[in-house]
Parts: structure tokens; sequence; C-alpha cells
């Protein structure tokens, strides 16, 4: 890599880094340190071909997906340690989320983290990268209707498995009895 390619790359990494974690950290089921494996060895891989990428965050994004379905397709899944801590505190950024939304950040990180890998997988893509359900069904290498049904039952572990989450739902949920809890509405 030329020295402006290094440059534009140390740039990237710097601006971009910190979201990246969140997704490879919520992807790996909460584990920070397996998170930040995952985002190095994305970043490892698109830097060798930095020169070539077009857009770079899509770039790196999609390894971070293949990386983690690459690892829920082992013969010998790894154990998963979860961390009950928030990635960052509300008092670091300045929100005034209160001490109630920490502690459902670290229910929903607990609960995920108690989800399958794929199910965690598929949740994350659908709804903390906000990907419709054809661009993940094309990430994982499956079917539509294969992320529609994982989607429909990961939803409904995650509601088993926290129910103080379906308190989350909209504000309307009364004239809407049939609609869905989405963790869309709760950014872990």
């Amino acid at each position: 890599m030329d020295a402006e390619g290094q440059e534009s790359f140390r740039e990237f990494v710097e601006s971009r880094s910190s979201a990246l974690l969140k997704t490879a950290v919520l992807l790996s089921g909460g584990d920070r340190h397996a998170g930040e494996d995952l985002l190095q060895n994305a970043l490892i891989r698109a830097a060798g071909r930095w020169h070539r990428i077009e857009e770079p965050e899509a770039y790196v994004r999609q390894i971070l997906y293949r990386q983690q379905v690459s690892r829920w397709r082992l013969k010998w899944p790894r154990r998963e340690l979860s961390v009950p801590e928030p990635l960052e505190s509300p008092a670091r950024h300045g929100s005034d989320d209160g001490p109630g939304a920490a502690d459902l950040r670290i229910v929903m990180r607990a609960a995920l983290a108690r989800l399958t890998t794929r199910q965690r997988t598929v949740l994350v893509l659908r709804y903390f990268e906000d990907l419709p359900e054809a661009d993940v069904a094309r990430l994982l290498g499956c079917s539509v209707g294969t992320v529609r049904s994982t989607t429909h039952r990961s939803l409904a572990r995650l509601r088993g498995l926290a129910p103080e989450l379906a308190a989350l739902g909209p504000a309307d949920a009364e004239q809407q009895p049939s609609r869905d809890f989405s963790p869309v509405e709760v950014r872990p």
C-alpha cells in the first residue's frame, strides 16, 4: 500500500472503528474481545485490497458478517462469554438516557448473548444494521424465507428470555395489539 493509501486507511479506521466495533461486539454476543478480534480480522482483510475498494465501510461490514457466518458454521462451536456491561456509558456521550435505559441495554445484551449465533446475527443485521430481508439473505447465503422464519423465532425467544423488553414496544400498542415488539427502537 502506498503512502496515500495508508493515510486513507488510517483516517477510515479512526473515523469508523467505534461504529464498526459496536456491530462486531453485537455479532459476537456481547463479548468485546471477540468483537475486537472480528473487527481486526476484517480490517486486515480490507487493508490488503484498500486501493480497489469503492465503499470501504460497506466492504468492511460485509467482511464482518461473512466472518460471523463462518464462525457459526464451524463444526465445533466456540463457547461464548457474555459481558454484562454497556458498550458506552450515557455520561460519556452526554446522553440523558437515565439509569433505566442503561439497565435495559444490559438486559438486551444479556438476552442477545443467550440466542444462538445465527439468531443473533439475523437480528443484528435486520434491526441494528437496518438491512432489508433480501440483503440479509444475500449476506448469509440463505433464502428470504429463512431470514423471515429465523427473525420470527429469534424475536419470540428474545421475548421469552427478557419479558421486560416488551414494555419498550410502541406507545400505541393497545391500539395495535397484533404488532410484534421490534428491537429497532432499542439500540444496545
